[in-house]
């Protein structure tokens, strides 16, 4: 008893010790208002309300609707789209938005903003107090600046079904962990949606395994399932890396064991300021309890940073950051073929889609039954403009489970206008562009750069949250040599020096595409 104790006052400490720093850095930068303006949000709420409020805002991050709409918009346009499945689950940190959001931003655009989910949970490990069992807000709905989210009603039916569950608020007043995932879901989201809010409280496996048992059932393509958790706290810049990927990985692997045993040597390895390899280890334990029994289902890492990358970080004590997604496994195809009337019709809709959003008009729906199944698979794609024979945009978005005609007619207009090398297309400029599509098969994990095959095959190279990719044309436009190709993606693309694509963490993914121009059917 103790034991627990002392652990829960260092956890305690350490997160006063991040708050601090949090509300010292939002105070140079003009992100937190002054707390007579805040309505009492920041440091409490009235909790004899029904509605839990927004106790972080202003704190963790703004408490302006509109700056702190502003900011996740810088966040999520710097996010990339990288996974080649649908998210069942993510692991996302809960830090202070100028340290973790970005990371945060880039793990929730992996999900499709028009996506319509039946109940989202949101688990996250107690940061102020101690009990046993799990918590879930049942008094009413979240606020934030952004406006109200609605606590599902399973929540009650959870609480009276599972004696692990109880509906106590205290668990819920000063917890940060659950609130600061609400806005960023608040603005992907496009639909409305509802949340299960759970708190886990205590340091016991088998509480972790009764949640588990409780939630299983619910972990299905309907529902989404967000674990908040940062990683390592507060060893220096070198040694939070070192474990945070030891982490990552045993968490990859699928094995609740491996998580364990990780977690176990990283915290008695004699780490200098270690406090603990990942403080929401409790729910993360919950979720691979739940998935490790599940064949088709596999682990992604998509982004890690930690706060030494922050610019209101040092790196002698720093806390990391990781997204990470589980996914169903996906099917290799090898034999995905596009008819040349498949093809017609896909150049036909990037047209439209460009032309009808620069005229500032909504398509009317498809009736999906006139489309082909190929065009109704899960496919990426990248859209090239050319004008007279000049790049004039290229956007693309590797994997999706929206249905590949919606990504060609998405990316079609991201290229005509969010291509950050090119101005805007203009409508009256259409007669001139030349519209290219590369439809990409999915992507495959290779072992060796000798196995990559250029001019055939595209080439995505990953390191850590940095990425890029050449696709296959450009090997027979350039013709560069392979270890040029892997040279300049590794430099001009992925951002990580030249023999980047050489260093162990680096992995190496290959992909086909089937490309086609409107000039070859005459149009």
């Amino acid at each position: 008893m103790l034991l627990i104790s002392v652990n829960l006052v260092v956890a305690l400490f350490v997160e006063f010790q991040m708050i601090c720093r949090i509300v010292f850095a939002l105070l140079i930068t003009k992100l937190i208002v002054m707390a007579t303006s805040c309505s009492g949000q920041v440091g409490g709420g009235d909790f004899s309300q029904r509605d839990r409020p927004a106790v972080v805002a202003g704190a963790f991050y703004p408490a302006s609707e509109q700056q702190l709409r502003n900011e996740i918009k810088e966040y999520f346009d710097k996010s990339d789209k990288v996974l080649n499945s649908k998210p069942l689950a993510l692991i996302v940190p809960h830090a202070g938005y100028v340290f973790s959001a970005g990371v945060a931003a880039n793990a929730y655009c992996q999900l499709d903003r028009d996506a319509k989910f039946k109940h989202i949970f949101i688990i996250g490990s107690s940061h102020t107090m101690y009990f046993n069992g799990a918590s879930i807000y049942t008094e009413g709905d979240f606020i934030t600046p952004l406006g109200q989210v609605k606590v599902d009603s399973l929540a009650k039916e959870l609480v009276q079904k599972y004696s692990i569950f109880n509906d106590d608020v205290k668990p819920h007043e000063r917890e940060h962990s659950l609130e600061v995932q609400l806005p960023l879901l608040q603005y992907w989201l496009k639909n409305e949606f509802s949340i299960i809010p759970i708190i886990v409280g205590g340091e016991s496996q088998s509480t972790s395994s009764l949640l588990a048992e409780a939630l299983a059932p619910y972990f299905n393509e309907d529902n989404l399932f967000v674990v908040s958790s940062d990683f390592s706290h507060y060893p220096s810049y070198a040694n939070a890396v070192s474990s945070d990927d030891d982490m990552a990985n045993a968490i990859v692997s699928n094995s609740a064991v491996q998580f364990l045993k990780a977690k176990v040597k990283l915290e008695n390895s004699g780490i200098d300021d270690l406090a603990t390899a990942m403080c929401g280890w409790t729910s993360g334990l919950a979720l691979l309890k739940i998935t490790e029994t599940l064949k088709d289902v596999e682990y992604k890492t998509i982004m890690y940073r930690n706060s030494g990358d922050s610019p209101y970080g040092d790196k002698e004590r720093v806390v990391g950051y990781w997204a990470i997604a589980a996914v169903k496994k996906q099917p290799v195809v090898d034999d995905f073929i596009l008819s040349d009337e498949d093809k017609l019709q896909l150049l036909n809709l990037a047209r439209n889609a460009i032309i009808s959003h620069l005229k500032g008009k909504n398509q009317p729906p498809l009736d999906e039954t006139q489309i082909s199944s190929s065009l109704m698979s899960s496919a990426g794609a990248f859209v090239t403009l050319r004008n007279n024979g000049q790049l004039r945009g290229c956007i693309g978005n590797f994997s999706t489970s929206t249905p590949l005609y919606k990504v060609v007619m998405s990316m079609a207009i991201a290229a005509a206008t969010e291509d950050y090398r090119f101005g805007k297309v203009s409508l009256n400029e259409m007669d001139e562009i030349t519209i290219e599509i590369s439809v990409l098969t999915p992507m495959r994990k290779i072992n060796s750069a000798e196995e990559f095959i250029p001019g055939k095959q595209g080439i995505y190279i990953k390191k850590g949250w940095r990425s890029g990719t050449f696709l296959p044309q450009v090997g027979v436009e350039t013709g560069w040599s392979r270890d040029e190709l892997l040279g300049h993606c590794a430099r001009d693309k992925a951002f990580i020096g030249w023999d980047g694509w050489k260093d162990s963490d680096a992995e190496l993914f290959v992909y086909e595409a089937i490309v086609f121009e409107e000039k070859v059917f005459g149009m």
